[in-house]
């Protein structure tokens, strides 16, 4: 056969998996419009790798060198050549902190796909090989080399005989796009919609849903039925009750869903007024969803869909969950990322159905940051950024957020959760140093402390802009993890068989398929394994592993011919099964039932229908597997018969033996615990591995500090410098040496005492709750007391520390600038610590008092005037004529000298509590002048609004008459209405223009004007 797109190494996949079933769903994006990718001719071709045990000889035996089977392999060494990796994946995972997967359509408008729930990891691990969200679909050519169409007979007398058909989606050959969903358990239901997405108006212009109710033989189009005028987007099947499908209209046409209770016989029509972008289902409340829409609003049901209410408006995308069972209260309780009135975002959490205001909690006092919010089982994860600083928190089991502790010098610039799984955090997290890789770390339970497992670990961004860490969980045996790391500008695969303890090159196979030796030794050279990231962006996951068959690891390098294996790779057979060579988009498998089905779908052409062949392979299986079938095989690492301290002996089914195992069947014989050996512990918090393999304290680390809740008198667990690896069976041997030691208790001054507000901001608005946080690094919390004074007279105490809980809440009745100070103290010292808050309120008005006529050369005092008053926490920004920059003040007043005759501008700004404000006065500068109070009748004062406006309207009104009735030229007066009640003015006579050389006469002329004014007055 012709490898087109690397479909031989999915094959072998597939096949290999066989008995392992793979979740029953596939989303494809048909490349019927798209010319095949070429590959470049010299590189290999992609091959599977099989491991089984990790080290161990077929026959049970520990100490043959059997590893890794392969067809031509790809190895790991100083020769190779860089070679640039593209993923495939879509996801939308956090650039920041990951997040738990959902369900969503493909939302090809802005060219977002969300994960869906059958591809989490770990403990959500139903993980396909044809992804959900994967991109533009691979196609795949089929060659048969004899026997008829449909078949499945061998050109070869050994060819395994399979029973295949085939099917048409006749009249979608347009379709681009398609959904495959096989029902449920044991089900013989399988949904397919095609539609015809046009990139150029980006919607769906066509669509056909076709059922099947024989696994698969032949199709119904319901759309010629039941959907003629629908267009369809997206489908949907409930992971609770598999009966249930709903399905999404395209919202450019009419917005409503179709709902289904019974695998899609039937369909009901419902409206709706909003345009869904994701949905995620409640994980055990079959009825119960959330619908997040385009304009950022969250939408809840507890019908399937027939009737929606809105949860919360300005919410992230993605960052909303559903309650887990066992930790929330509530199984209706909703976690939120929202956006407040402010802009900042909070952590919210409410009931689905009842989420006002009233029924909102914020169990994280303050702002956190955006794309923050990760709630994945037992744990949430948030981040805090100030002053260019990220700092992380956690909450493990619903309890308080603490701060993630990381070594003092790693500085995360960036931290992706990889799993929550077995009680214990894995995150990758980019050091201060590192650019294109992260490192990963390994906590403790409550997912406090971590330690650095491996560094440099390879990376890379997702279309979408998503993080993709190339680290992989085995399934099946606990501690087993595989990462490809950065060496040299080069990708080499590790192992670890102990949880990060301790990382390994992989050993490479000895021969190739045609049994030709490989001349490949480590360390310098190593078999180099494929596992987030592929090569080819259209190519699946290449790397599996089942919980149900542990110590099988099926792998992607390079590969040459496509065949299909029953015995672990050690035979393979050649199978055919179209007469026509057929472009494959797509591979359906049911997951965890007895029915032994596959179905390939795809095109015989660019141009042509959609082809369904359906495979049944369950002729290969004659019979039930009885006691005889099985043998026994010891899991082991290379020679070493401990993995994560005990002794494992699993049964396997012989090589060769075609038989079923049966849903009820244990493969686990024995696990007996092993001696506690160096091994089995990793390196505790504060402390580093030694090239000897032992554990020194980092030299930031104080070693003699005992922990703060450590009271005289009492005991405390003081680390060795190891802490045994979480899940590691060990017993006996070295545990009791490197276990923390119990110490008594030193009485200690307190120190590293921390004050800080919850959200780390030195402002606050007026009449808000402020929310301070105590911290003591070192000392006896129980016999320490503490004092805080909020700098307003008023002050708390507490007898100690102990007592204060997570933190403490003032509010402030008056504006101002407060000196806040925190300090504890016991018998044998004490510490203490401060800050200084800005407690502020909006600015309303401004108003610039500034005399209307001032003396060349003499000061003049300015007063900016602020409603409300604002002492000591505004800020004033004073610009005089054309200056560009500005005089700045804590003060609302200033002198200054003009210099310059004429009209003077002065500007002044001020800026408080987050507002800015501004006012412009005109001062004209002479070198004499003369001026006269004015007073007006009483019934003047009823027609006063005290506003600035109906000052200077009055004042020109004067002016004008004055220098009517008295004939003085106009441009020599200026009247000034001072503001208040009663109405009062002053008139302000000016000298000509250029009168300084003639100033007693012109003096003398004032003095005339000033009395003939006041007559006329």
């Amino acid at each position: 056969m012709k490898d087109v797109l690397g479909f031989e190494s999915c094959w072998t996949l597939f096949f290999v998996c066989a008995l392992v079933p793979l979740p029953a769903r596939s989303d494809i994006t048909c490349t019927s419009c798209f010319a095949p990718i070429r590959r470049n001719e010299a590189h290999a071709k992609p091959t599977a790798f099989i491991s089984r045990d990790f080290g161990s000889a077929p026959d049970g035996s520990t100490y043959k060198n059997w590893k890794w089977r392969l067809d031509g392999a790809q190895l790991s060494s100083e020769a190779h050549k860089k070679s640039s990796f593209v993923s495939w994946r879509e996801k939308l995972q956090n650039a920041h902190i990951s997040r738990a997967e959902r369900t969503s359509p493909a939302e090809e408008k802005d060219e977002k796909v969300y994960p869906t729930k059958d591809t989490q990891m770990n403990k959500r691990e139903k993980r396909s090989l044809f992804p959900p969200d994967s991109a533009a679909g691979s196609r795949f050519e089929f060659r048969r080399t004899g026997g008829v169409e449909g078949t499945g007979k061998s050109p070869r007398q050994n060819e395994p005989h399979l029973i295949t058909s085939s099917f048409a989606l006749s009249g979608d050959s347009a379709h681009n796009q398609a959904m495959v969903l096989w029902s449920g358990h044991n089900s013989s239901v399988i949904l397919i919609l095609t539609k015809l997405f046009d990139f150029n108006l980006g919607t769906v212009t066509e669509s056909s849903l076709w059922r099947s109710v024989d696994f698969g033989t032949t199709y119904e189009k319901l759309t010629d039925k039941v959907m003629i005028r629908t267009m369809l987007s997206y489908l949907y099947v409930c992971p609770t009750n598999k009966r249930k499908i709903l399905i999404l209209s395209d919202p450019e046409v009419e917005s409503s869903l179709l709902i289904s209770s019974d695998e899609g016989a039937t369909f009901q029509k419902f409206n709706i007024n909003f345009y869904i972008m994701s949905l995620l289902f409640h994980p055990t409340q079959e009825n119960w969803i959330l619908a997040y829409s385009h304009d950022q609003r969250l939408y809840s049901s507890v019908d399937f869909g027939k009737k929606w209410i809105l949860v919360h408006e300005r919410v992230t995308p993605g960052r909303f969950y559903w309650a887990l069972s066992g930790l929330d209260k509530e199984a209706d309780l909703v976690h939120i990322e929202a956006r407040t009135d402010s802009g900042q975002m909070q952590y919210i959490t409410c009931r689905a159905q009842k989420c006002s205001e009233e029924g909102r909690q914020y169990p994280f006092s303050g702002r956190i940051d955006t794309n923050s919010l990760v709630v994945q089982d037992q744990y949430i994860f948030l981040q805090l950024t100030t002053a260019g600083r990220t700092t992380y928190f956690v909450s493990y089991q619903r309890g308080p957020f603490r701060t993630i502790q990381l070594p003092k010098y790693c500085l995360p610039k960036d931290m992706h959760i990889v799993s929550t799984d077995e009680g214990q955090v894995l995150a990758a997290v980019q050091e201060w140093n590192e650019n294109d890789t992260y490192s990963l770390y390994i906590s403790d339970t409550p997912g406090v402390y971590f330690t650095r497992s491996l560094p440099n670990l390879r990376t890379s961004r997702g279309l979408a802009g998503n993080l993709i860490v190339d680290v992989y969980k085995v399934a099946g045996v606990s501690g087993l993890i595989i990462a490809n790391k950065k060496e040299d500008a080069q990708m080499t695969t590790y192992i670890t068989y102990n949880k990060g303890q301790t990382w390994s090159l992989l050993q490479p196979p000895t021969k190739d398929t045609t049994g030709h030796d490989i001349n490949c030794n480590l360390p310098s050279c190593s078999l180099h394994l494929h596992l987030q990231m592929s090569e080819n962006p259209y190519t699946p996951d290449t790397i599996s592993t089942k919980h149900s068959a542990p110590g099988i690891i099926v792998a992607t390098g390079v590969l040459a011919k496509s065949r299909i294996s029953l015995d672990e790779g050690r035979q393979w057979d050649k199978l055919s099964f179209s007469s026509t060579p057929l472009f494959v988009d797509g591979v359906l498998m049911t997951p965890e039932t007895e029915n032994r089905i596959i179905t390939f779908f795809g095109h015989f052409s660019y141009h042509s229908d959609w082809q369904l062949i359906k495979i049944d392979y369950s002729s290969l299986f004659g019979r039930k597997c009885t006691d005889g079938d099985f043998q026994t095989w010891h899991l082991h690492n290379k020679g070493e018969v401990c993995v994560m301290g005990e002794r494992q002996v699993y049964m396997k089914r012989k090589p060769g033996t075609r038989c079923t195992l049966g849903r009820e069947y244990s493969r686990v014989v024995s696990a007996e615990p092993c001696i506690c050996t160096l091994y089995d512990f990793e390196c505790d918090y504060g402390f580093e591995r030694q090239a000897s393999g032992k554990c020194a304290p980092a030299f930031w680390y104080n070693v003699n500090l005992p922990a703060h809740t450590c009271s005289h008198g009492q005991h405390y667990r003081n680390s060795t410098g190891y802490r045994k690896v979480l899940l590691n069976n060990c017993r006996e041997g070295l545990k009791d040496t490197l276990s923390p030691r119990m110490q008594q208790c030193k009485p200690i001054a307190p120190s590293g005492l921390q004050l800080s507000t919850i959200n780390s901001q030195l402002t606050a608005v007026l009449g808000t709750n402020i929310t301070f946080r105590v911290a003591l690094q070192n000392g006896d919390s129980l016999s320490t007391s503490l004092h805080v004074d909020f700098g307003d007279g008023i002050s708390v105490s507490y007898s100690n520390i102990s007592r204060l809980g997570d933190s403490i809440t003032h509010m402030y009745r008056v504006a101002g600038i407060f000196r806040v100070t925190a300090r504890a103290q016991n018998s044998h010292g004490s510490d203490s610590s401060s800050l200084y808050l800005h407690i502020t309120s909006p600015v309303e008005r401004i108003f610039l008092s500034a005399p209307v006529v001032v003396i060349r050369g003499k000061e003049a005092n300015l007063t900016a005037v602020l409603w409300p008053s604002q002492p000591r926490t505004a800020t004033f920004y004073w610009w005089f004529n054309n200056s560009t920059e500005p005089l700045i003040t804590l003060e609302g007043s200033v002198s200054h000298t003009f210099t310059q005759e004429g009209p003077n501008s002065v500007t002044v700004q001020v800026s408080a509590g987050g507002t800015v404000l501004q006012d412009v006065k005109i001062i004209t500068v002479k070198d004499f002048f003369r001026s006269l109070l004015l007073s007006f009748s009483p019934n003047l004062d009823e027609h006063n609004p005290s506003v600035a406006e109906w000052r200077q309207d009055v004042g020109r009104v004067v002016r004008a008459t004055l220098s009517q009735v008295c004939g003085f030229p106009e441009d020599q007066l200026l009247v000034s209405v001072f503001p208040g009640s009663p109405t009062a003015a002053e008139l302000f006579i000016l000298p000509e223009t250029n009168q300084s050389a003639f100033r007693s006469h012109t003096e003398e002329q004032l003095d005339k004007a000033r009395t003939t004014h006041t007559r006329a007055y």
